[in-house]
């Protein structure tokens, strides 16, 4: 659902889509390169909705969210190199778990279950579409929020699903004022290990794990937290006097 909403040559293109280029940018294949250089600057705003997904995680990894022209240009080089380092499997896996969902939301998973109050594997395939349909606005419309302009979106991802030769055209969002925070549903379930105590320690096990020696090595120190107070210091002897 996410490829069919956000970038339908994901599994053909190298991190850049040149054909979706020219379609954002309405160029023509008779225009000479001075010509489509001209009207590349004067329609550079229309890149915004060309972005594939391998270039949306580049921005969302190492760059800022400006929209200047030259942040695109780095997007697009970060794209080309995720292409050539990771297979499209992880950069779609990464992609789902840092987007951004709605107001506080990052990850599918939390989206998920705040919006639906159930796993992502659980979704039906109108919900799925929903969430695929929020990625391209997800602070101004999304399914507790406005939902008119993503359930548009929403109907014709589903309908391209099921074979209709519809076009999703891609959008990004441009109003940037936040709906009021979402709360995950009191139903939903977070699994946590219960052997460790969160709320009192919350270091302890992270940090354990990062120091644990190896077998056979001397033990190091514990870390200090919260809730594992770190002995006072010996204090120190007096210089003798001369």
């Amino acid at each position: 659902m996410v490829v069919i909403g956000e970038d339908s040559r994901f599994w053909t293109h190298h991190g850049i889509d040149p054909a979706e280029i020219v379609d954002a940018l309405g160029l023509s294949e008779h225009h000479g390169v001075w010509l489509t250089l001209r009207t590349l600057w004067a329609r550079r705003d229309r890149l915004r909705g060309a972005s594939t997904i391998t270039q949306q995680l580049a921005k969302n990894l190492y760059l800022s969210p400006s929209r200047s022209p030259f942040r695109k240009v780095k997007e697009a080089v970060t794209a080309l190199r995720l292409e050539l380092a990771l297979p499209k499997t992880r950069i779609l896996e990464l992609y789902l778990g840092i987007a951004e969902w709605g107001p506080g939301i990052w990850g599918v998973d939390a989206a998920s279950r705040t919006y639906f109050g159930a796993p992502p594997s659980r979704l039906d395939e109108t919900e799925a579409a929903a969430l695929a349909a929020t990625l391209p606005f997800p602070r101004t419309s999304n399914p507790a929020f406005q939902p008119d302009r993503m359930a548009t979106r929403r109907d014709l991802i589903l309908a391209r699903y099921h074979g209709v030769g519809v076009q999703v055209v891609p959008e990004e969002e441009e109003d940037t004022m936040p709906p009021p925070a979402l709360v995950a549903p009191a139903d939903s379930t977070v699994m946590v290990d219960s052997t460790v105590d969160s709320v009192v320690a919350p270091r302890d096990s992270a940090c354990d794990s990062l120091l644990s020696p190896p077998a056979g090595a001397a033990s190091r120190a514990p870390c200090s937290s919260p809730g594992r107070p770190t002995p006072p210091a010996q204090p120190s002897q007096p210089a003798p006097v001369p």
